[in-house]
């Protein structure tokens, strides 16, 4: 999967796209797999990388959104729980389930949880997870054992998914590739273009990386860019009313020792009646989020001390090691882009109260745009909109066949085979020991090895604090379209969003192996370092 080649197709192509799809996060990404996977022909465009806003930043969980029950959406809840059970069927190399433990520190608390937990369980169905049960004190302690103690009475345990949204987001992107579509990142929509009656017709587009523009037409062109929907529906009707409403969730990363065993720990109902998570993720504590609105979306958005206070607090309610300042190896923040109700006042709502129903719109210059939803049920979101899309567009009706289709990674051997495989060549090399992680690739992960086999040296950590080795540096640049150094710390690895101090110093090794494989002089690399340190300075919390 090669930058390169995609931008030769793009100005290549010699008809109109069937589809024209704006924004690379999970929503975009989804629509092109779908549309593709259909036999339409279509194209991606995302102005920044693959998954730079929400989809690289939300808690890491594929759920059904448990506390949607409290607010009665039922319907979302059982939509959630079925897509959840799909993408672990389709991704069993990047999503797990994970067992949750919600620890009760008052009488009522353990009946009242435990009846929503079994019911959880129940619209579940057969792609339930597990199943969820009443704890005694001495089996909560047991799951978790630095659990504050003092007014413990118990818990209870229910199910959910976990996984790696950047690279879940890069091997869907590899996915709608296999399935025949062109995607390009640092390709910014600046203008649409409209036929003699004013419909929406083409787009035009301008290559960050060369400054370089051209325009593509399009039988129909869908907005898919989520917290920054309403910036592209004002460039094709400039009365559109705002339907976004951004609210920011934050999250905070310790070690591994803050969340001793192998389970999570859900707070159903915080000060303020949110929901906090804490859970081990990569090797490392991952505790978030709040929800907080806010005025507009940007693409890195900051922790306001407020929400990082907030966790702080509420963490050492619960944990018996209360979590400092000085702990927080890396803080980040991320958009939800919540849809508005009719006549909703937005100054006055609650954004952890709006729905997370996805919702498609068709405007009057024939723009469609669909927001809203959620990670875990990108792909329902996507067979909607390429069902609408499709017959505003006068396509041929094609059925949509992601339910069983397995995501890359995940298509060409199973995870049994995999696991096989490595445990065949840890017997031959020990030091292979230490890319057990390598293992989220999927299939790719032999491919990885290889290139480890060939040159040894590639085998070297970046850093003594994470596993990523030089290998990956590598393999993301040539085959996952990495075009920057932040693309490698960020998204194809995972080290600016588990430590920034350590991936501000990776930076420099990272840039070298960036430099000798993409030609970059010596002004370029500096340029893309000083790039780097500004955003990641950002992810290290300040005593």
């Amino acid at each position: 999967m090669n930058r390169s080649e995609m931008l030769r197709r793009l100005e290549s192509h010699p008809a109109p796209w069937d589809m024209i799809i704006v924004g690379g996060g999970a929503s975009g990404v989804g629509v092109a797999i779908d549309a593709a996977s259909r036999g339409y022909d279509v194209l991606l465009l995302e102005q920044s990388d693959f998954g730079k806003g929400t989809s690289s930043r939300s808690t890491k969980l594929a759920h059904g959104g448990i506390r949607y029950l409290e607010q009665g959406n039922i319907g979302l809840v059982m939509d959630a729980l079925k897509e959840r059970g799909l993408l672990l069927q389709n991704a069993p190399h990047i999503v797990q389930d994970l067992a949750f433990i919600v620890p009760n520190y008052d009488w009522w608390e353990a009946p009242f949880y435990g009846l929503g937990l079994k019911l959880y369980q129940l619209l579940a169905g057969k792609y339930g997870f597990g199943k969820s049960r009443i704890l005694s004190r001495e089996e909560t302690l047991n799951l978790i054992p630095n659990l504050k103690q003092d007014g413990l009475r118990g818990g209870a345990v229910y199910y959910d998914g976990q996984f790696d949204d950047a690279r879940l987001l890069i091997h869907m992107v590899f996915t709608a590739f296999e399935q025949g579509a062109t995607l390009l990142n640092y390709a910014e929509v600046n203008e649409f273009t409209k036929d003699g009656q004013g419909f929406i017709d083409g787009v035009c587009v301008r290559d960050i990386e060369t400054g370089k523009e051209f325009s593509a037409g399009a039988k129909i062109v869908i907005n898919a860019t989520g917290a920054f929907s309403d910036h592209l529906r004002r460039k094709a009707d400039a009365e559109a009313t705002p339907m976004i409403a951004p609210s920011q969730g934050i999250h905070l990363v310790f070690d591994a020792s803050f969340l001793q065993g192998e389970s999570a720990v859900m707070v159903p109902h915080t000060s303020d009646g949110r929901v906090l998570f804490a859970i081990p993720w990569h090797g490392h504590t991952l505790v978030g989020t709040t929800d907080t609105p806010i005025a507009a979306a940007t693409l890195e958005p900051r922790a306001t001390e407020q929400e990082i206070e907030f966790i702080l607090a509420t963490a050492s309610e619960y944990l018996s090691r209360a979590p400092k300042r000085s702990d927080v190896l890396s803080v980040f923040a991320g958009i939800r882009p919540l849809v508005k109700g009719p006549g909703r006042d937005n100054k006055a709502m609650r954004t952890a109260s709006l729905s997370r129903d996805h919702f498609i719109e068709i405007n009057r210059s024939g723009l469609l745009t669909i927001c809203g939803g959620k990670w875990t049920t990108f792909r329902h979101m996507a067979e909607d909109c390429v069902d609408q899309a499709a017959t505003l567009a006068q396509l041929p009706e094609k059925p949509c066949v992601t339910k069983h289709l397995r995501i890359h990674g995940a298509t060409h051997a199973s995870p049994e085979a995999n696991q096989q495989e490595l445990h065949t060549q840890q017997a031959n090399n020990k030091q292979l020991k230490e890319t057990n992680y390598l293992e989220v690739y999927g299939s790719d992960a032999r491919e990885l090895r290889k290139l480890m086999n060939l040159n040894p040296s590639l085998r070297e950590k970046l850093h003594p604090s994470l596993p990523y080795v030089k290998a990956e540096v590598l393999w993301a640049v040539r085959n996952e379209m990495a075009r920057t150094v932040e693309d490698v710390l960020a998204r194809r690895t995972r080290a600016l969003f588990l430590n920034a101090r350590a991936a501000l110093e990776m930076a420099p090794t990272v840039a070298d192996l960036m430099a000798a494989e993409l030609g970059w002089n010596e002004v370029t690399r500096q340029v893309q370092l000083e790039a780097f340190r500004a955003i990641a300075q950002t992810y290290v919390l300040q005593p």
